[in-house]
């Protein structure tokens, strides 16, 4: 019988030297399939009967809706457990993609050459997880939705070509990583994702102990991979963090100024109990704190900081919560030549003045994105978010300046004292730090 989890996800944001486990097992990097014949490709198990080396977990596919652009729109998605009987339709792979397995073992073209989103021949680099082209469209497709998550804590695209309409959800605890049925079809081989659905041990192919299913080639030490190529190709200034391997991962210790975010993150599941065990440490006034408390305190790997929300009595000019989140922010930054992960959020409540906004553009070197919260098509809330947290960029909705007046307007500010605080508004943005600490719980609580 069908096991179905109904869930929904708003869009309004749409308009990154030990080696792995499993690589030890693994046969190192692809060769380039034009040096093997045809045969000995065909040869190759398909990857589901190497489920079986794996410690039982159980799949799923995740069922996702097209993108939505209308601001009150959303879209629902279903979970069907892999071990269900419930028929799923594979979508048919787009004739383009179709000839991948065609250049590549007919006409003996390296798969180096090959875009493995598309198919296209027009290679601008090549795919950091696996070994394969990538050309321009699918590589800012790429970068804009690989950290992107969903409420269940999952990513929302595919890994591969970071679209996809079904997805097969790797059941590893330590992952949320998702394949779409066409990517698993086409360069595994056709029927594959079908005989994943019907079974219950599966686990995706960046956790498998064997690097190489079909014409799809793990890359050694991806996730250094995956930051050379994010800092090579991402129109950013901020360097992203490479990701750290499971059995590095250490839960997150965090500095948390003027506003709260204990919740939150015992909801994601980074912390186990609001106050954070040791691991959570809030400072409302920072005035007297010099270095060495910070350094004492320490180390910090996620310090966040807001200004009060609109209508709130502070004693305090906006400007103020920017300064002194930039001071504190440098005590708590680790050494230049540490490869410890370090991420900073600070938000701002609509409380800026526009020369505030400026300032804090330049002292945190990067622009700021606008996330919205809708109430059909009134926007209902509305956050200023600088961050060095992959995806955040992703998720900017522009705010048209009479919805910026509305909400700063005095009736509004007194509407808004019943509406979540900011730190509900940029929860999910905390959801790409899973690649980089450990979490204890893949329950994301709702309630809180």
């Amino acid at each position: 019988m069908a096991v179905y989890s109904r869930r929904t996800r708003s869009l309004d944001f749409l308009d990154s030297v030990d080696p792995h486990p499993a690589e030890q097992l693994g046969e190192g990097l692809c060769q380039p399939p034009g040096d093997q014949p045809p045969c000995e490709l065909e040869a190759e198990g398909p990857f589901f009967s190497l489920c079986l080396c794996v410690s039982p977990l159980l799949g799923g596919v995740h069922v996702a809706a097209a993108p939505v652009l209308d601001p009150d729109a959303e879209c629902s998605k279903d979970v069907i457990l892999v071990g269900s009987s419930e028929p799923s339709s594979s979508p048919a792979p787009g004739p383009q993609r179709d000839q991948i397995a065609y250049e590549v073992r007919v006409n003996q073209r390296a798969i180096e050459d090959v875009c493995l989103c598309c198919g296209s021949l027009q290679v601008h680099t090549q795919h950091p997880l696996f070994a394969g082209g990538m050309c321009a469209p699918c590589k800012n497709k790429f970068l804009d939705c690989l950290f992107l998550y969903d409420d269940d804590g999952y990513q929302s695209y595919c890994s591969i070509c970071c679209s996809g309409e079904t997805l097969l959800i790797c059941e590893n605890p330590d992952c949320t990583r998702c394949y779409c049925f066409e990517c698993v079809d086409v360069l595994v081989g056709p029927g594959t994702s079908e005989r994943v659905h019907a079974t219950s041990n599966w686990v995706c192919f960046l956790c498998l102990p064997s690097s190489r299913d079909g014409l799809l080639q793990r890359r050694r030490k991806w996730w250094e991979r995956l930051k050379a190529f994010y800092d090579q190709e991402a129109d950013s200034p901020l360097e992203m963090h490479a990701t750290v391997p499971a059995w590095k991962r250490e839960p997150v210790r965090v500095l948390s100024l003027f506003g709260k975010i204990g919740n939150e993150l015992m909801s994601l599941g980074f912390l186990e109990t609001v106050s954070g065990l040791g691991n959570l440490r809030h400072l409302s006034d920072v005035t007297d704190v010099v270095r060495r408390n910070v350094e004492e305190w320490g180390p910090f790997d996620l310090v966040y900081g807001s200004t009060p929300r609109l209508g709130q009595t502070c004693n305090r000019p906006p400007g103020w919560f920017v300064y002194q989140f930039h001071r504190i922010l440098q005590y708590a930054k680790p050494r230049l030549c540490s490869p410890r992960p370090f991420f900073w959020m600070f938000v701002d409540n609509l409380v800026l003045t526009k020369d505030d906004h400026t300032a804090a553009t330049r002292f945190l070197e990067t622009d700021p994105v606008t996330i919205q919260e809708f109430c059909g098509r009134t926007v209902r809330n509305a956050v200023h978010v600088w961050s060095n947290i992959p995806a955040v960029r992703s998720r900017h909705s522009a705010l048209l300046p009479q919805d910026e007046a509305s909400l700063r307007a005095p009736d509004r500010q007194r509407a808004r004292s019943s509406i979540p605080g900011p730190t509900g508004l940029v929860k999910n943005c905390f959801l790409p730090l899973k690649e980089y600490f450990k979490f204890f719980s893949t329950e994301l609580t709702s309630s809180l």
